[in-house]
């Protein structure tokens, strides 16, 4: 099954097997049986012409017979049996048998294997006045039943009904079945060797196809894996060779376009980087300003204090995007490390949830934390590990609309998983899918009070994928939404599986809402 869904040439080879065979069996049994027919009527015709001129003889041989002189009677037909024996025809080998009736008592002669193997019906023919063929086994010599033609017909008949002498030739068909056979063997080997000269053809033309498709698929996977100067052959002016020449104009495009898209990236990952790391040395003095300033604001007028207060938490915001710009700078030229160490993720999860319950009270939530009593172990990153909850969580928050948000944590033998679940305003198919996206907010009208930079979720991506995880999300509109970071308990470790569920059980309540 694998073959025949893989490979054209076997469903080709197979098709054309399948088709070939079968005319080429409805061919030979026509054939053959024309062949047959054939040959069996030259010889049941030449046959015929023999008992005819048979019957002459014989009615000549036993005219005047005194059929009352039983030992003049068997004599007789023994000499006319003997003599059409030797009367040679065109019909081939043959026997012959005379039968003497009288009432209920009948005198054979010729070979007593012939006479007992005469149906019933021939003779119920014969016995009617008639001439009459059929095939049917008769014993050879040795006693084995071989095909034969027999004709049979009445030499005399007596007025009165009481005498008669029925005449039978056996025409033993071996060597017409001889000669069928040889035919039969014929026909068979040169259907097979037709069969196959048939489905080599289908699978060469199908190969002279495929193969160059093969290449340009190949070649088109070594263009996906990032060889972009893979070229196909172009070889004569034909269809294959157009489509060949083609395919080598879209690579070329292709190349040319992303070329141009990595220079544009490593563009503007340099001005990221550059940006960030040039702005943290006046945004430091800013901020040592704005600290003397904010630390000073009892001194100042209401406006003012109130002014070097907004300056102070703006530098905060200010420097936590910094700080995101860079971390995305690290990951983008590939220089971000982890620091690996066992961990207790139960203790990373009640740690976050303290260091958010502040947070959580303004905005009416309740953390709700589930897990086992024991210690998951798992070697990660903990900065790391840490900083991706309390983007979750902070996120989980923001959008909870007041409800409780459920934190849950697990492990199996080869990973750790933990999922952050809200009841707010949910996510749609949409917002699904670009929600890992830099600098995507699903609203952005609303005001943010985590963090802001429009990153976060971003850069938790990474963390997850730097630690070989996994960070997923699940959500629907007025249902809440739930993500699920899920990491290998060992560093380098493969995941399989997780073992917590993407999609929450939802309870309905009496109401009917959920």
């Amino acid at each position: 099954m694998h073959a025949w869904r893989s490979s054209l040439h076997v469903r080709i080879g197979a098709i054309t097997m399948v088709v070939a065979g079968t005319v080429v069996i409805i061919v030979s049994l026509v054939l053959f049986s024309q062949i047959r027919d054939q040959l069996l009527s030259v010889k049941r015709d030449a046959a015929i012409d023999q008992a005819q001129a048979g019957v002459v003889y014989a009615r000549d041989e036993v005219a005047g017979i005194a059929t009352g002189d039983a030992a003049s009677l068997r004599s007789t037909l023994s000499r006319t049996v003997e003599g059409l024996r030797s009367r040679a025809g065109s019909a081939g080998d043959f026997d012959v048998v005379m039968i003497h009736r009288s009432g209920d008592r009948e005198l054979a002669a010729g070979r007593r294997g012939v006479v007992d193997a005469l149906p019933d019906g021939l003779r119920a023919g014969v016995d009617s006045g008639g001439q009459f063929s059929q095939y049917a086994p008769v014993p050879d010599a040795e006693g084995v039943p071989q095909p034969t033609l027999l004709i049979g017909a009445p030499v005399t008949v007596d007025a009165t009904g009481d005498e008669r002498i029925e005449l039978y030739y056996a025409f033993p068909l071996d060597q017409e079945e001889e000669s069928l056979s040889r035919i039969r063997s014929t026909v068979v080997i040169s259907g097979i060797a037709l069969t196959l000269f048939v489905v080599g053809i289908g699978v060469l033309v199908t190969r002279l196809v495929v193969d160059p498709v093969r290449r340009a698929a190949g070649t088109a996977q070594r263009l996906a894996e990032g060889q972009l100067a893979e070229r196909m052959t172009v070889r004569g002016e034909d269809d294959l060779a157009r489509l060949a020449t083609s395919f080598n104009a879209m690579a070329d495009s292709l190349q040319r376009q992303i070329t141009q898209l990595e220079a544009l990236s490593q563009l503007q990952q340099r001005f990221t980087s550059d940006v960030s790391h040039e702005l943290r040395t006046p945004l430091t003095t800013v901020q040592m300003a704005a600290e003397v300033l904010h630390e000073s604001r009892g001194e100042f007028a209401p406006h003012v204090a109130r002014s070097a207060e907004l300056l102070h938490t703006e530098l905060d915001r200010f420097e936590t995007l910094l700080t995101d710009l860079l971390e995305i700078s690290r990951y983008d030229a590939g220089a971000a490390v982890l620091d690996w160490e066992p961990t207790d993720v139960g203790a990373l999860v009640r740690r976050v949830a303290d260091d958010l319950s502040a947070l959580a009270t303004m905005h009416g939530c309740e953390l709700r934390l589930r897990g086992p009593q024991q210690p998951v172990i798992a070697e990660v990153d903990a900065r790391r590990v840490q900083r991706i909850l309390r983007n979750l969580v902070g996120n989980a928050v923001e959008h909870g609309a007041g409800r409780p948000i459920e934190l849950t944590w697990a492990a199996n033998r080869v990973a750790v998983a933990v999922t952050v679940r809200d009841h707010g305003v949910g996510l749609g198919p949409a917002d699904a899918q670009h929600v890992f996206d830099r600098f995507w907010r699903a609203d952005p009208s609303r005001v943010r009070t985590v963090g802001g930079s429009g990153l976060g979720l971003s850069i938790s991506l990474e963390d997850a994928r730097l630690h070989g995880g996994w960070l997923q999300v699940w959500g629907q509109p007025e249902l809440g939404a739930q993500f699920r970071l899920t990491l290998p308990l060992t560093a380098g470790g493969e995941l399989a599986s997780s073992p917590l569920p993407l999609r929450p059980t939802i309870v309905r309540r009496p109401g009917g809402a959920p």
